[in-house]
């Protein structure tokens, strides 16, 4: 098992290092060049800019007992396609029975905003979520099944 994250805009990288780190599970880290990263424990791997190219790398480096870390619900459907887990910052668990609403919601959310709508951004984050998640995440790396 490793942990793959789509690490541009996480905000739960230390947390989910210092987990890792506990249990020895390695930790690649994917971004794009416009960022930078250094943790002292993670593989990092940079890709270019282009639209989804973390997106791609990340799959192509999946095995079907990976965790993924993303907030992207179109890679955490191919997350699940191949077999893998996958889960956002906040502590969601992207399951088969939930992964279509989400799509759905996201794509009726892009029409609204390309018809010059808005719509909600997310809340701010809390030492609640930070928490929550930590314990989620935890939960999922102790769990075999």
């Amino acid at each position: 098992m490793r942990i793959l994250v789509d690490a541009d805009a996480c905000p739960v990288k230390e947390i989910i290092v210092r987990v890792a780190k506990k249990r020895n599970i390695p930790v690649i880290m994917l971004i794009d060049t416009s960022h930078q990263l250094c943790d002292g424990y993670s593989e990092i791997i940079t890709v270019d800019k282009q639209a989804d190219s973390v997106d791609f790398a990340l799959m192509g480096l999946l095995a079907g007992d990976d965790i993924a870390v993303t907030q992207d619900y179109g890679l955490a459907a191919m997350v699940l396609g191949k077999g893998a887990r996958a889960v956002n910052q906040n502590g969601l668990v992207y399951t088969n029975e939930n992964i279509d609403k989400l799509l759905v919601e996201r794509h009726i959310g892009q029409k609204v905003r390309r018809g010059g709508g808005r719509t909600k951004g997310p809340a701010k984050r809390t030492k609640e979520d930070n928490a929550r998640f930590e314990a989620l995440f935890s939960e999922m790396l102790d769990f075999k099944g």
